[in-house]
């Protein structure tokens, strides 16, 4: 490929290096699905843990070191490049099946979370910035649609997998030898073949354009509160990853309860996080209706979708609204993304989205005392009606107060740059 090439933007004049991107962002999603079918069940039935929000524990420290990581990780992406971030986030992956195979408590599994949030936060944000600057401004939406597509996947393929490992041997050992194998490939893989794309979003740039230079301490002001559009889309993150939550702590110790078997258990969220995958196909509608209509209708299905979960007590039942909640979050997880993408000037594109993904992932910790209080204080069932109830009322938000931010048809204008905003970046 010759230079000229090299530094034209597109998926399929980087077809390669893109298509490298999706196959490491689908083992992203592998590492953390080989955690959501067995770890739950393994802390109660192997571990002894009893209390609901004690095994909510690992996922509260899971979310707030991955969205404090998202939030380093997008600032770390544009000073030192993408690829130092993925190399890093994979090596911090490598101890995490030891220690999920000889955890002798569940303080243990907490640690070992603690690094795959570590890890998650590192590669996943590397992931989408990457396809983003190979992808261009034309190709955004799909970009992070097939990103989010392929990286839910995995999750689905990681739950069903390794539930059905379990299901035929035990909750442990067998089904993190899986997990291990995926670390290692995914490290060689990021070592040896991925190249770096940060010259990419630079050249993307306006030296001129009045936010070029805005500093980090500026970014993190707009994209939480001081644009009324970037703080719909951050709240709404935030509390659109309850339902994951929900799904990664209830859903299975709710079902086992009510008699499902383990590989069962594992079908129905591996059902949910699937259709995750249409992501591939809602990311780009965005790009051609706008980001808005995608986010609001997929808030209130994905409520919708979990609050049926609680008055239903079939396996076909909870299937199909785990279904009908994953194909809410399919419309509404791209395109929210894609709003701080959209808003953003390329010279700070990754850390906008570092605020926007701290936000969003601080509710799996935030959703977990949550879940796990419902679940303690009240019943298994409360649970999805907090969940869901929470949802409809961020929606709301959404549709009172985001504009519409595709560059072509959007409404939303930003605000006028802060007086630091002249001073270069921290």
């Amino acid at each position: 490929m010759d230079e000229t090439t090299e530094l034209r933007q597109g998926i399929r004049e980087h077809l390669g290096q893109f298509s490298l991107h999706v196959l490491l962002v689908f083992a992203t999603g592998l590492t953390i699905g080989s955690e959501r079918t067995v770890v739950p069940v393994l802390g109660e039935d192997v571990l002894g843990v009893e209390s609901f929000l004690v095994i909510g524990s690992f996922v509260v420290s899971f979310g707030f070191v991955k969205a404090l990581l998202n939030l380093y990780a997008g600032k770390w992406g544009e000073e030192y490049g993408r690829k130092p971030v993925l190399v890093a986030g994979w090596l911090t992956a490598l101890p995490i099946p030891v220690i999920l195979i000889y955890a002798p408590s569940w303080a243990w599994i907490t640690v070992g979370n603690v690094l795959l949030g570590i890890n998650q936060g590192l590669t996943w944000s590397m992931a989408i910035n990457a396809k983003i600057d190979l992808a261009g401004p034309d190709q955004r939406g799909l970009a992070v649609g097939i990103d989010e597509a392929f990286g839910y996947t995995g999750v689905a393929v990681g739950a069903w997998v390794t539930g059905v490992i379990a299901g035929r041997t035990s909750l442990r050992p067998e089904p993190f030898y899986f997990l291990a194998v995926v670390v290692v490939l995914a490290l060689v893989l990021s070592v040896v073949l991925v190249r770096e794309t940060v010259q990419l979003a630079r050249l993307e740039g306006d030296d001129d354009h009045r936010d070029a230079n805005l500093p980090f301490r500026a970014v993190l002001k707009r994209a939480t509160y001081g644009d009324r559009t970037l703080f719909a889309a951050a709240q709404a993150g935030h509390v659109e990853n309850f339902v994951d939550t929900l799904f990664w702590i209830a859903v299975p110790l709710y079902l086992t309860s009510e008699g499902l078997a383990i590989e069962a258990v594992g079908v129905v969220v591996g059902i949910h996080s699937a259709m995750y995958f249409l992501q591939i196909g809602t990311g780009g509608l965005a790009d051609r209706i706008g980001r808005r209509p995608p986010v609001v209708w997929g808030m209130f299905l994905a409520g919708g979708g979990v609050l049926g979960m609680a008055l239903v007590d079939s396996y076909l039942g909870w299937a199909v609204l785990a279904g009908l909640s994953g194909l809410g979050m399919a419309l509404l997880y791209p395109n929210l993304m894609t709003v701080p993408g959209d808003a953003a000037h390329p010279f700070w594109r990754s850390a906008g989205m570092g605020v926007y993904r701290m936000w969003r992932d601080a509710g799996y910790g935030v959703g977990a005392v949550l879940i796990g209080l419902s679940m303690e204080l009240v019943s298994a069932e409360a649970a999805f009606y907090v969940t869901g109830g929470l949802m409809f009322l961020s929606g709301a938000i959404v549709y009172g107060w985001m504009e519409e931010t595709h560059p072509e048809f959007g409404t939303h204008e930003p605000p006028a740059p802060a007086p630091e905003a002249a001073v270069a970046d921290d």
